[in-house]
């Protein structure tokens, strides 16, 4: 009985070996769908030249911003270290993603893998060539392509070289400079939000909740705690919104004020931290180093 090769199945088999496509199709193909036997496969005709990196954790690498007219696109690929996302070979890859994926904007990331570049490659298997060049695994983590108008400005800042990236888009302005600072700012402090009004209501409820606990457990008087609550709910909206928050450039002024002055509005920011949300394992430097010496 002849097995139905699935994409599911294509996909697996890639994630295990570090193949490309097409060689994982052909590989499940031969063999009838048998994923062991696939894998294999590929290994005895030395297209898993990938395959000892693909349990590895892809934590480290870089956020890039590429601006092309009244488009830029925010991206982060992840590597395994800080050595690689360095790499030039890296860096190039990095350029080539962004560009691809402004040009033709795919909605989710297996459609952007799946999307083929001008050398007639997938985005994967494009990605699977630099791995078993750069000998480390390389993932496409995520992106956010944004739009303006002639009347607006985009504001582009790496921080460390790409450790940190933010995008904003300031509306009714071309004050691109005041973007960028606006930028820095949001890389500096992170906030969640633009205003007060984009936090819901049942996250300030619960907020307040918690700050009225505080001031009953401080012993306050009841009749003063909706007060202090009041107060520290304000603080609350600082540390979130960036608007409300003291100008990095400025410590005397707030970001909504300075905003004020561009004659714009701040319409968004997205900001990406490289690795936030992954676990990564904790190695030794020394052996770090010792592993990037043997091209492990």
């Amino acid at each position: 009985m002849t097995v139905k090769v699935t994409a599911q199945m294509v996909k697996e088999l890639r994630e295990k070996t570090g193949a490309g496509m097409m060689d994982c199709k052909k590989a499940l193909t031969e063999v009838n769908g048998d994923m062991e036997a696939a894998i294999d496969f590929l290994r005895e005709k030395g297209l898993s030249s990938s395959a000892s990196k693909a349990d590895r954790i892809a934590a480290d690498g870089t956020t890039s911003v590429y601006i092309n007219g009244n488009e830029a696109i925010l991206l982060e690929v992840n590597a395994e270290t800080d050595f690689v996302a360095k790499n030039e070979g890296f860096q190039t890859l990095v350029k080539e993603l962004a560009e691809h994926l402004l040009a033709t904007k795919p909605a989710t990331i297996e459609e952007a893998n799946e999307s083929k570049l001008d050398n007639g490659l997938t985005v994967a298997d494009h990605i699977s060539n630099a791995v078993a060049k750069i000998g480390e695994k390389i993932t496409l983590r995520r992106y956010e392509i944004r739009t303006k108008t002639d009347n607006d400005a985009f504001g582009p800042y790496l921080h460390m070289g790409g450790r940190i990236g933010v995008l904003v888009v300031l509306e009714g302005s071309t004050d691109e400079q005041a973007a960028k600072d606006i930028a820095m700012h949001v890389a500096a402090l992170n906030p969640k939000y633009v205003s007060r009004d984009q936090v819901s209501e049942e996250e300030v409820e619960r907020e307040k909740k918690v700050l009225t606990e505080q001031a009953l457990n401080e012993g306050k008087p009841e009749n003063i705690v909706a007060k202090m609550v009041e107060g520290r709910i304000g603080k609350y909206f600082e540390d979130i919104c960036v608007l409300d928050q003291a100008f990095v450039k400025n410590s005397d002024q707030k970001v909504g004020e300075f905003v004020k002055t561009t004659g714009g509005t701040l319409k968004e920011f997205i900001r990406y931290a490289v690795g936030e949300g992954i676990e990564k394992r904790e190695e030794n430097f020394a052996d770090e180093v010792a592993s990037q010496l043997k091209g492990n």
